[in-house]
């Protein structure tokens, strides 16, 4: 009786409340994509699922807008997604809809180009197509960006650039046809360009990033759901941290891992030689580069998926991430 007496008292104190009422299930997104290779390893080893204590039911999108349009339909709680998309969903809902809650991935985007197309150098765009994964999604807003900053002005505005966001399958179909002559996109993509269309990189994006650091991919989370589910977060961002470790100590047995979900994922498993390629060239942290959203707001603006320069005070909620660090003896994060 005593027992019960006092569990009453700590429900009344609101101890247990946080606790209660939470979700019997994570609805979490991510891309069969290597910048996304923690939900990937995790999605293959149910890693996410022993940790949190919940089934984990998940979702898998092309690029970024789609991600964002499942979470403002509350199709999915959280996500793995680039900077530009979570950004526009942040400035849509006024900074209410979403909080970043981790980084995962830095690097791995590159510009690749026809080997045979004679593009030599950024001078040689004139009459050329050149895909992205979709409208409005960080490569896409970041070749625009490049391509202006070298003074082309797009074919629908005048000019004799042509930029065409289509999925990263088609890019490589349309590759291998001949009929684009370059691609802005990430890893697997990148690799599967060069080795499997005979294409070649003119510039990797991390050259223009100070020490070549910028995110490629970070977890969000609705801001209701992270309100509402406090531990299921928290174990979340252990297990997201200890993957991370996993697969950096071991990146060719990670591949491995990998490799089997992007089979299960999309029909069909990539050459080791792109897996290893892809590893190699993408950075896999839980640190969100904040320095780096900024600027990626600010190419947003400049491409006109922004009215205006926004207020991203509010897009982090890095708490419940920092104490997760301090509880394993690692740095913090800003």
């Amino acid at each position: 009786m005593k027992t019960l007496t006092r569990l009453a008292f700590l429900f009344a104190l609101g101890i247990f409340t946080a606790h209660a009422d939470e979700a019997k299930v994570l609805r979490l997104g991510h891309f069969p994509n290597i910048t996304h290779a923690q939900a990937l390893y995790a999605h293959a080893t149910g890693e996410f699922e022993k940790a949190v204590g919940v089934p984990i039911q998940w979702s898998t999108f092309n690029a970024g807008p789609s991600a964002i349009e499942a979470l403002f339909s509350d199709a999915i709680d959280a996500t793995y997604i680039g900077p530009n998309p979570a950004i526009n969903g942040y400035v849509k809902t006024e900074g209410e809809a979403l909080r970043i809650i981790a980084g995962s991935a830095s690097g791995g985007a590159a510009l690749v180009i026809l080997s045979d197309a004679g593009i030599n150098s950024e001078k040689d765009f004139n009459d050329k197509t050149v895909a992205t994964p979709q409208l409005g999604g960080t490569q896409d807003v970041a070749a625009r960006n490049w391509f202006q900053s070298k003074g082309y002005k797009l074919k629908e505005k005048g000019g004799n650039l042509t930029i065409l966001p289509i999925s990263n399958a088609d890019q490589l179909t349309l590759f291998q046809k001949k009929e684009i002559q370059g691609a802005w996109t990430v890893e697997p993509w990148v690799s599967r360009l060069e080795q499997e269309a005979h294409g070649k990189i003119l510039l990797e994006e991390k050259s223009l990033w100070p020490e070549g650091k910028y995110v490629t991919t970070h977890l969000i989370v609705s801001t209701k759901f992270l309100q509402k589910n406090p531990q299921m977060i928290r174990k979340l961002l252990a297990a997201h941290v200890d993957v991370t470790q996993k697969i950096n100590k071991d990146k060719k047995a990670a591949g491995i891992i990998l490799n089997r979900e992007i089979k299960t994922l999309t029909g069909k498993a990539l050459a080791d030689s792109v897996i290893e390629s892809s590893l190699k060239r993408v950075d896999l942290t839980w640190d969100p580069i904040s320095s780096s959203l900024k600027k990626s707001a600010e190419e947003a603006h400049n491409a006109g998926f922004l009215r205006e320069s926004p207020d991203l005070a509010k897009i982090y909620d890095l708490t419940i991430l920092n104490d997760v660090l301090k509880e394993k003896g690692l740095p913090s994060v800003q």
